[in-house]
C-alpha cells in the first residue's frame, strides 16, 4: 500500500460525498495504490449512513465509527494504527481542506522530510478564529523552537514510521509536530489552499483556545522532562527552598538584633518555602523513581540499524 489518507469526521454528512470525490480526482492520477479511511467519532446525524453508501461507490473507503464522541486526537490515533501506507496523508473533513494539495505533500516528503505540515497562509474563517490561532500557533513556535507557521493546520503528509511513533490522546493533535520532532524525526511546511466552510458549523470555540495553552504545558513537560523530572522539579524546589532559607537568614540577623520576629508574616512565609521547596524535591525523586522502573519499556525512535 502506497497511500493512507485518514480523515475525523463528526457530523459532517454533507461534505463527505464532495469529499471523496475531490480526494479520487487528485489521487487517481498519481497511480497510487491507496486506501481512505473515514473515522466517523460518534456523529449525531447521517454520517455512518453516508458512508456506508459511498463505500459501494469508492471501494478503497475504509469507515471506522465510534460509539460516542471521542475528539479529533483519539481519531487520528485509531486511523494511525490502521494505516498500512507507506505514506499517510491526515485531512479534515469539512472540504476547507484541499485535497489538490495531497501531490505537494507527497512530493515534499520526498525532499527529505519525515512529515510535512500545511500552512493555511490565506485562511479563510471569523477573525475570531484566526486571531486567536495566530496567538496560540506564535507562542507555541516560540516555546518549542520549530519553526512552522500553522501547528493544527489538519493537511498533514507523514511517512509510516512516523504515525507507527507517536501517541496522540486528549487534545495533542494540535501538537503533533512537536511530538513528532521529538521523536528525531525532521518536520517541513509548505503553504496550501483554504477554503470556507460551506456545510455545518465550526467545531472551534473559546474554551478550545485555553485548554490548547494547558496542553502546551503537558507537551513541553512530555517532551522536556519525561525522562529527568527531577531536573523541573528539584528546580522549582530548590529556588522555593533557598528562597525561604534567606528569608529566615534574615529573620535570624534581626533576632539577633534584639528584634521580635515569631509574629511576622515574612517568617511563616519563609518557614512555607522552605517546605514547598522539600516537598517539590520529594516529588522530583519519586518521579525519578517511577520514569526509572518504566525505563525498560521505553520504545526510542531508531532510524536504521545494520547487522
Amino acid at each position: 500500500m502506497d497511500l493512507s489518507i485518514i480523515i475525523p469526521a463528526f457530523n459532517e454528512h454533507e461534505s463527505l460525498p464532495e469529499l471523496l470525490e475531490s480526494i479520487s480526482g487528485s489521487v487517481n492520477p498519481l497511480n497510487l495504490a491507496y486506501e481512505i479511511i473515514v473515522i466517523d467519532d460518534g456523529s449525531t446525524d447521517t454520517t455512518l449512513e453516508v458512508l456506508r453508501a459511498l463505500k459501494q461507490k469508492y471501494p478503497r473507503l475504509k469507515v471506522l465509527s465510534f460509539r460516542k464522541n471521542y475528539g479529533k486526537s483519539p481519531a487520528l490515533s485509531e486511523g494511525f494504527k490502521i494505516a498500512q501506507g507507506k505514506r499517510v496523508i491526515t485531512m479534515d473533513a469539512d472540504l476547507q481542506d484541499d485535497p489538490a494539495e495531497i501531490p505537494n505533500l507527497l512530493a515534499k516528503l520526498e525532499e527529505g522530510f519525515d512529515m510535512v505540515s500545511g500552512w493555511k497562509k490565506n485562511r479563510h474563517d471569523p477573525l475570531s478564529k484566526v486571531i486567536p490561532s495566530r496567538i496560540f500557533n506564535f507562542v507555541v513556535a516560540k516555546l518549542s523552537g520549530i519553526p512552522i507557521h500553522d501547528f493544527n493546520c489538519g493537511l498533514k503528509a507523514y511517512r509510516r514510521e512516523v504515525v507507527k511513533s507517536i501517541q496522540v490522546y486528549g487534545e495533542l493533535h494540535r501538537f503533533i509536530p512537536m511530538l513528532v520532532r521529538w521523536q528525531g524525526f525532521r518536520v517541513g511546511e509548505i503553504p496550501v489552499l483554504h477554503h470556507r466552510r460551506r456545510y455545518g458549523i465550526t467545531k472551534f470555540g473559546v474554551a478550545r483556545f485555553f485548554n490548547g495553552f494547558f496542553d502546551l504545558l503537558t507537551v513541553l513537560f512530555l517532551t522536556r522532562f519525561k525522562s529527568t523530572p527531577l531536573h523541573i522539579f528539584g528546580f522549582l524546589g530548590l529556588i522555593s527552598f533557598f528562597i525561604g532559607l534567606g528569608v529566615e537568614l534574615y529573620l535570624t540577623w534581626h533576632w539577633f538584633a534584639g528584634y521580635g520576629i515569631g509574629q511576622r508574616p515574612l517568617f511563616f512565609l519563609g518557614i512555607l518555602l522552605i517546605i514547598v521547596g522539600v516537598q517539590f524535591i520529594g516529588f522530583g525523586l519519586l518521579a525519578e523513581m517511577i520514569s526509572a522502573s518504566l525505563a525498560e519499556n521505553v520504545n526510542y525512535s531508531i532510524k536504521e540499524k545494520i547487522e
